[in-house]
């Protein structure tokens, strides 16, 4: 799991070159050409090549047209699919990468959020995610008797949390290492089932709290301009 992206009414005017990059991706996959998406749309193909240069503000109802003809929704079309995997926008311009201090990576990751956590298991590590919250330095999350993200009392296992922009092209992750720890403590499990995020969204019986401190915490930051 990954945050969701912000609604398109909280976008800015999208990208017309990453507008007409996901327009030309769609006809690939459905074959066609830009004389078949012209015609299907009911425009000249000399109309269609200004209006993806010019962007959705100059004919918005055009786009609603060329998203119909893609099966596709007008909002899908412009801001792409809300549960499509990261990484579609593309680079923004003049991408590089800023290493993150021990203090701005718990900043960023916050009091509680979704990560990922990779548990050494055989025949290789499996990567699952958890809603987790953060208390004292350490995250934490739960888990059942025999689920898939119970891991091996004392294993060594490292969690990532990450955010990424698709508009802008920018976003950052976070890494920890360290050793996973179950709770048992009656009033450290109390403590934790009253901190905010602590329900656990896959739902079903998960009495078992996992408690990860690092031993490390490094983290990235993806910028542009």
């Amino acid at each position: 799991m990954h945050d969701s992206p912000d609604s398109p009414d909280t976008h800015d005017s999208p990208d017309p070159a990453v507008v007409a990059r996901r327009i030309a991706e769609r006809c690939q996959e459905l074959g066609l050409d830009d004389e078949d998406l012209a015609r299907r749309a009911a425009m000249a193909p000399g109309y269609l090549r200004h209006l993806l240069v010019a962007g959705p503000g100059f004919d918005p109802a055009g786009f609603v047209r060329l998203a119909a003809v893609l099966g596709s929704s007008r909002d899908e079309l412009l801001y792409g699919r809300a549960d499509a995997a990261p990484g579609h926008g593309g680079p923004g311009p003049h991408p590089r990468l800023q290493n993150l201090t021990e203090a701005e990576c718990w900043q960023l990751v916050g009091t509680h959020g979704v990560g990922r956590i990779a548990l050494p298991v055989e025949p290789g590590p499996v990567v699952l995610p958890v809603n987790y919250v953060v208390d004292r330095a350490s995250f934490a999350f739960r888990t059942g008797e025999h689920n898939t993200t119970a891991p091996t009392e004392g294993a060594a296992v490292s969690f990532q949390v990450d955010r990424i922009d698709e508009h802008l092209g920018r976003g950052w992750s976070v890494l920890a290492l360290g050793p996973a720890h179950y709770v048992t403590d009656p009033a450290e499990l109390h403590h934790l089932t009253g901190l905010p995020g602590a329900s656990p969204w896959a739902g079903g019986d998960r009495p078992r709290w996992v408690r990860i401190r690092p031993e490390e915490v490094t983290g990235r930051r993806l910028v542009t301009g």
